[in-house]
């Protein structure tokens, strides 16, 4: 009766979370600085990234007007617990790069509990091969490509640059490395690093999270890895354990930028990823916000948020050489 009973409230809790962010991005659409447009920003809309007919391999591209190109390239991957969500709850991710002089690939991908792993890493590999052979028409340059992602899509990003750089016996990660190509920057904001062992957080000493939040934990580990242990056929939904293991890459990792707020819980995996990262000599700069919740940066207004953005701009305009363009309208920071 007890397993019953939690199901029942971990489901109900993924309802009430799955539709705060569609209402909270739905909201976000009626502002008029929400208009791209307003951001020198033009849309491309539902772009067939595999011809299967899904909605779910469907993406859309943000590009700048106006600007020289070939511009760099962003494969922007969002979160959601691989549960829910999509490209068009996180249009606002793909703005913010936009209208700072990215091309970006905004995707989606198939979905948990019904399409369990590797089925979002797959879509995601796809994407992946699709982007490098189509940045070019759409005005970006596929050798300057930055992988980014919060949360789940934190992991999907982490698990793209692996598969970019070992070799490894997944057949979608095994097609990923023949393309010989590298990003030059990895993104992983606030990720969930490793999906095995939620009940990792809940073991935690001083720091006893909500059951909401453990609920959302929980559940996204079990729907991604049903008919999975976490290790040996799932070992790339764990990329914080593969980098863990301490292997040299056969190609050189890129360099990560991985921010996380103080109150996320979350944190202790951007923590890890820092260490695991340090050891094998990639460059990592990780940047934690105090007091700051999962996913934060979503709410660009907000202080925080905005010296979030400005870090990640300064650390791409390190790594890819290129001189940032004047910003765009308000708000100033992103």
């Amino acid at each position: 009766m007890r397993r019953f009973t939690d199901r029942i409230r971990q489901r109900a809790g993924s309802i009430v979370e799955e539709r705060f962010f569609r209402w909270a991005s739905a909201a976000g659409k009626l502002h008029p600085m929400s208009k791209p447009e307003r951001h020198n920003v033009e849309v491309t809309r539902d772009v067939r990234y595999l011809d299967t007919g899904r909605e779910e391999h469907r993406l859309d591209v943000y590009r700048p007007i106006g600007r020289p190109g070939p511009l760099p390239v962003v494969l922007y991957i969002h979160g959601g617990a691989f549960r829910i969500l999509s490209k068009d709850t996180h249009w606002i991710m793909a703005l913010a790069f936009a209208r700072r002089g990215f091309v970006v690939f905004n995707i989606s991908y198939r979905l948990a509990p019904r399409h369990p792993f590797p089925a979002a890493l797959e879509d995601a590999a796809a994407a992946y091969r699709w982007v490098l052979a189509n940045a070019a028409a759409h005005g970006g340059d596929p050798a300057r490509l930055v992988l980014a992602g919060e949360s789940a899509g934190a992991n999907l990003s982490t698990a793209l640059a692996i598969a970019a750089c070992y070799r490894r016996p997944e057949p979608f990660a095994r097609r990923v490395f023949a393309l010989g190509h590298v990003p030059r920057a990895v993104l992983p904001a606030c990720g969930l690093l490793q999906v095995s062992d939620a009940e990792r957080f809940a073991r935690r000493k001083g720091r006893k999270l909500p059951a909401f939040i453990s609920d959302r934990i929980l559940e996204a580990s079990q729907a991604y890895l049903r008919g999975h242990n976490g290790h040996g056929t799932a070992e790339l939904a764990d990329p914080l354990v593969v980098l863990e293991r301490g292997e040299r890459p056969e190609r050189p990792l890129p360099p990560f930028f991985a921010p996380v707020g103080t109150a996320d819980p979350l944190l202790d995996d951007t923590r890890r990823l820092k260490t695991a990262l340090d050891r094998i000599g990639v460059p990592c700069e990780a940047r934690y916000y105090q007091g700051e919740l999962h996913a934060f940066h979503a709410l660009v207004f907000r202080k925080q948020a905005q010296a979030c953005w400005r870090h990640t701009f300064e650390f791409l305009a390190e790594h890819l050489g290129m001189e940032l363009p004047a910003r765009g309208p308000v708000p100033r920071a992103w």
